[in-house]
């Protein structure tokens, strides 16, 4: 089975699919200006790194929508303005708070509300813990992985990660969160998005590779 990347183009992206390491976990990477549909054969799953132009991201829906409709698994990370382009997504802009952690009595609200989800056999909870650009709202069907507190800024349907199965005429997958660790882990700061990240391509490995990684 294939992962794929879509890379972006900047030096995060670079780092993180060139670098050594992290460029195991992709068994191929497509510049997102080059995506056709012939570059998606035989790929179970395609990362959208965050942080893509998301005037390219439009242009090319429909063969990111062919891809979830043909059931293959789409995640989507963060600051790629998914409400866009991509199916049932939805997002509502709240202010960024990059200090919350100086304040070690601040609670930043994040609630995991899954944690028998597959992903977070891989992923840490305390690892989704940072900032979070805006919030997403599930549409009928997906599964909210992490919320926001309402006083923290959230919501009764504000989450920041979700999974919907069978989207797209019941074959495909779209994971999609707010998070975008592939600019942190590339800029080589923030700790807790680099293990994200580490999480997140574990579990891709086990679940589209066949390979039984965890996390460190």
């Amino acid at each position: 089975m294939t992962v794929a990347v879509l890379d972006g183009g900047c030096y995060y992206h670079h780092d993180i699919i060139y670098g050594e390491r992290f460029r195991h976990c992709f068994d191929r990477a497509i510049y997102a200006p080059d995506l056709t549909d012939g570059a998606l054969e035989g790929v179970k799953a395609l990362i959208v790194a965050d942080r893509i132009s998301p005037t390219i991201l439009r242009e090319k829906r429909r063969i990111l929508h062919a891809f979830l409709q043909n059931g293959g698994t789409l995640i989507v990370l963060g600051e790629n303005q998914a409400h866009t382009w991509a199916p049932g997504v939805e997002w509502t802009f709240r202010p960024t708070n990059f200090w919350w952690w100086l304040d070690k009595d601040v609670d930043p609200g994040h609630r995991i509300v899954e944690p028998d989800h597959e992903i977070f056999r891989h992923v840490a909870p305390k690892d989704v813990i940072w900032h979070f650009h805006g919030l997403l709202h599930p549409p009928k069907g997906a599964v909210p992985l992490v919320t926001i507190a309402p006083e923290a800024g959230g919501g009764p349907d504000g989450t920041i990660l979700y999974d919907h199965r069978g989207i797209a005429d019941g074959k495909g997958r779209l994971i999609v969160t707010t998070l975008d660790p592939f600019y942190h882990t590339g800029s080589y700061f923030m700790p807790a998005a680099q293990r994200f990240l580490t999480g997140l391509l574990d579990w891709t490995d086990a679940a589209f590779r066949n390979r039984k990684t965890l996390s460190p």
